[in-house]
């Protein structure tokens, strides 16, 4: 991890812990920092876009790298008081008096009055040569975030996931050149037929590898030999989230196993949030971090309450009773 690095701090006791260091995390910190509570971010320096030369659909910072972002967000909360942590969280546990432990790879334990969980998701790519090496650089999976800078050129959509004949739907809006290739994923009647309408092509076959030139990427090439020159390859990995400190707690899971949360970032296990990847998988950076944002509020709002209940019976334990 680059940028400021305060992980020299004795202090074992927060108001809040974030687990994560990305967008999410960060701007969750910020606002947390700023109310005056004590905060520490616990990240290990591997942010998911680390491979993009670029980051773009975010206000202000379009076209700034990722990593850039990132270490001016770490210096800003520093500013106000956080503490970054250089880490991995193992798990996290609850006290017995209230808040959670979060126990670090390594022996470190921390207390926390509530935790953010904003770790993100991990991309589980199909096993074809070539494709991991070139994953951020020429073979990439949103188009909001690249079709801008491939616009008009040849692009190969691989069909490994259900939404990856969508996915060449969406990415014929940036060119005209946009082929299909099944893959796993065969298409149906319906599919081929939508595709055919919007003007993007089939190659039938497998793919069997990637070709670079010059550590760029040039062509697919099929099973059968065939090859198809492109500027990048379009892949939908399959998305798993980073959640497994929450493991244990009891907090609720969708249908696709996701964790269920409010419009504020809430868990269904008091104290414990979550933001951006790690519960969305469709947030970009910007999204993420403002469902940071919007789980520090009502985080901080939380917390108030909680001081004023404890100071209102305190209060109520030593004032005289009124009389009639």
């Amino acid at each position: 991890m680059t940028g400021a690095i305060n992980d020299t701090t004795d202090r074992t006791s927060y108001d809040v812990i974030v687990i994560g260091g990305g967008a999410g995390g960060l701007n969750a910190a910020l606002v947390l920092s700023r109310a005056r509570r004590s905060v520490a971010v616990i990240d290990a320096g591997e942010p998911r876009n680390a491979p993009s030369a670029h980051m773009h659909s975010f206000l202000s910072r379009d076209g700034v790298p990722p990593l850039t972002v990132l270490e001016t967000g770490r210096a800003e909360i520093s500013r106000y008081g956080a503490v970054l942590i250089n880490g991995q969280v193992d798990q996290v546990d609850a006290r017995e008096v209230g808040g959670y432990l979060v126990r670090l790879v390594g022996g470190a334990t921390l207390e926390a009055r509530h935790v953010v969980l904003a770790a993100g998701l991990r991309d589980e790519l199909p096993d074809i040569p070539g494709l991991r090496a070139q994953w951020g650089k020429d073979v990439i999976f949103c188009p909001y975030c690249h079709g801008y800078e491939l616009r008009d050129q040849p692009l190969v959509v691989l069909g490994v996931h259900p939404a990856s004949a969508g996915q060449a739907l969406l990415l014929r809006q940036w060119s005209h050149d946009v082929v299909y290739v099944p893959h796993t994923q065969p298409l149906s009647d319906e599919e081929r037929e939508r595709l055919d309408a919007r003007g993007v092509k089939v190659a039938e076959g497998p793919v069997s590898c990637l070709l670079t030139k010059d550590e760029r990427l040039h062509a697919v090439e099929l099973a059968d030999g065939r090859t198809l020159e492109c500027a990048a390859v379009f892949v939908f990995p399959r998305m798993t989230p980073n959640d497994a400190p929450f493991d244990g707690l009891g907090c609720e899971k969708d249908d696709a196993g996701w964790l269920v949360t409010d419009r504020a970032g809430r868990t269904t296990r008091p104290g414990l949030w979550a933001v951006g990847n790690v519960v969305d998988p469709r947030a970009q950076a910007v999204t993420a971090a403002g469902m940071g944002a919007a789980a520090a509020f009502a985080l901080n709002h939380d917390l108030v309450d909680e001081e004023v209940e404890q100071a209102l019976a305190a209060y109520r334990s030593v004032s005289p009773a009124s009389g009639g």
